[in-house]
């Protein structure tokens, strides 16, 4: 693997390959770093730093400045592009005040099916319908296993270890096993609802029929 060196925007935040993400930067280094990235079209690195520890992170680009501030602060929008592991990271990059890192892109392989694709997208459809919430449009044609990752209920750890997969069809095994399990939680807690809402209402059963009952 080929090792290249990009400046360095570490978060406690997990960025997927083609998703946009909205930042408020007001920190001196890093208003250095977006004019960099207007003049010079550089792209940089948002690794994800959890548990004081950071190893792998999101390529991003800049989309669009959104709105500057007399301060020099700005809110922009930048779009992931690929995932990479941090081989060393520079507190400081050269002369720049940002941050930098030695990084290796990690292979990504697109080889999911279709009966997966169709699969994770009906599982998802139950999980919105669970929650009484509206199913976010989709374009298949560019719809990704990366698409809805932060919209199903993955926790922190579990949105940081889907990073690190390489290949489409492992993602969205991943994915489709914890909405199989996460939809169980979630009719879980639907029914403890109805039952709090029931308490002190008068209950009605249908009788039961005890003929062909024996011990």
């Amino acid at each position: 693997m080929t090792t290249e060196t990009l400046a360095m925007f570490p978060l406690e935040l997990v960025v997927y390959p083609g998703e946009r993400v909205a930042l408020h930067i007001f920190e001196e280094r890093y208003q250095q770093l977006i004019q960099d990235c207007e003049q010079d079209h550089i792209t940089f690195g948002i690794p994800a730093y959890f548990n004081n520890e950071m190893r792998y992170g999101t390529e991003v680009r800049l989309e669009e400045v959104l709105k500057r501030y007399p301060s020099g602060a700005s809110d922009i929008i930048c779009s992931g592009v690929s995932v990479f592991e941090l081989q060393h990271f520079y507190n400081t990059l050269g002369i720049k005040l940002y941050a930098g890192a030695d990084i290796v892109h990690l292979p990504n392989t697109e080889d999911a099916t279709d009966y997966q694709k169709a699969q994770f997208f009906n599982l998802a459809e139950k999980l919105y319908e669970q929650l009484d919430i509206e199913l976010p449009s989709l374009d298949p044609r560019t719809f990704t296993s990366y698409t809805l990752a932060h919209k199903i209920g993955l926790t922190q750890e579990e949105e940081y270890q889907f990073l690190t997969i390489t290949t489409a069809a492992a993602r969205f095994d991943f994915l489709i096993q914890h909405l199989e399990q996460f939809i169980e939680t979630v009719k879980s807690v639907n029914r403890t609802k109805d039952i709090i809402k029931l308490n002190g209402h008068i209950k009605n059963f249908d009788p039961l029929d005890f003929k062909d009952f024996t011990l």
